[in-house]
């Protein structure tokens, strides 16, 4: 889902507590606006930046919202003052707004009109905010509108003129090689298509990995069939399979010695372009370095777009394959930590130690 102030494709209930807890000690600003900290122990909620002293963790509850946190018996806090919205803040906000109640494409003279800001100033105001220009913006909420309908209706057609494509055409030239399965496919949870799966035993703990004809489709750690099914509900899953039991063994060597050249392994893998970008830049971090999220985002040519990265980020299905791991917070190399991990901190920390990283001392 996309948002305002925040990672573009994540919202509130994208992240648990303890992703949350991480950003929160990390001071990322990049997520104020996704959640709100909630100090009990003092009556208070911050932004995720707030320079307040960290309080004790089992003082602190996550909120969406201002109300949800005053509902909760807690007052804004005056340092970061997160019950005040910028004038940008604001201008963000109705430009989504009025993005997503248009019936189609707004115009940025629109948008800027409405604002009160100039076309192109008010541009740079919401890549800023959200990394994505507006254009890039409305044509990301079609594509998840067009994932959510395509789940939900019978018919393509429908889903396609639902999530606000003009024509089915403009459907297809716009997600090519996007969805990773077709439409049909898509709505359909997967029917039609098999997914072999093993849960193996590794040094880092049981791992889940799962592949189609294509390649692997699936990497992750303290996963199993419940999981795999829920991200492929009515695909035909298949434990084992004597075909895949090579390409299961070259994953099992890749996670337990993720510093060698993994790139042979085939993957299957779904996302719209930018995720696919995003991803194909992880694989260009040689084993043993990191770099931030920034960092991620110039390598793609828009150093203002971290927030877009690490969205992306996150909703990578295939660890260690494509590194994720090799993202940490700017603060890192300062001694701020790892920073978050689907599967925890020290599963992040121990396959960077094997990849030789620099900052091992840090771990």
């Amino acid at each position: 889902m996309i948002v305002a102030k925040g990672m573009p494709m994540t919202d509130f209930d994208t992240l648990d507590d303890d992703a949350r807890w991480q950003i929160a000690m990390a001071k990322d600003r990049r997520f104020d606006g996704v959640f709100l900290t909630g100090v009990h122990s003092t009556g208070i909620y911050c932004r995720p930046s707030c320079p307040a002293r960290m309080p004790l963790r089992k003082n602190v509850r996550f909120y969406a919202n201002c109300e949800a946190a005053e509902a909760a018996g807690l007052r804004a806090c005056k340092r970061c003052a997160p019950d005040q919205q910028s004038r940008e803040e604001q201008a963000v906000l109705a430009a989504i707004k009025a993005i997503k109640s248009a019936d189609g494409p707004i115009s940025l003279e629109k948008l800027g009109a409405l604002t009160d800001y100039s076309p192109t100033h008010f541009q740079r105001i919401f890549k800023r905010a959200t990394g994505l220009s507006p254009a890039a913006y409305a044509r990301a909420l079609r594509e998840d509108r067009a994932r959510a309908a395509l789940e939900r209706e019978a018919s393509v057609t429908e889903a396609i003129y639902e999530a606000g494509f003009s024509t089915p055409s403009r459907f297809y030239d716009g997600m090519e090689h996007k969805m990773g399965m077709t439409a049909s496919d898509w709505s359909n949870g997967g029917a039609g298509r098999t997914v072999h799966w093993a849960v193996m035993p590794t040094s880092l703990g049981d791992m889940l990995v799962a592949a189609s004809e294509h390649g692997v489709c699936c990497l992750s750690f303290g996963e199993g069939e419940a999981e795999l099914r829920a991200r492929f509900p009515k695909a035909d899953l298949v434990q084992g399979g004597e075909g895949f039991r090579e390409l299961f063994a070259q994953v099992l060597a890749a996670v337990e010695a993720p510093d060698g050249d993994n790139s042979h392994i085939p993957l299957d893998v779904k996302g719209t372009a930018f995720q696919q970008r995003c991803w194909q830049a992880l694989r260009e971090i040689p084993a043993g370095e990191t770099r931030s999220y920034g960092e991620q985002a110039a390598m793609l040519g828009n150093p203002k777009a971290s927030r877009a990265v690490g969205s992306a980020n996150g909703a990578n299905n295939i660890a260690v394959l494509i590194p994720c791991h090799r993202v940490v917070p700017a603060s890192y190399t300062s001694g701020g930590g790892v920073g978050g991990y689907a599967y925890g901190p020290k599963i992040k920390a121990e396959l960077l130690k094997r990849e030789g990283s620099k900052d091992e001392e840090l771990f």
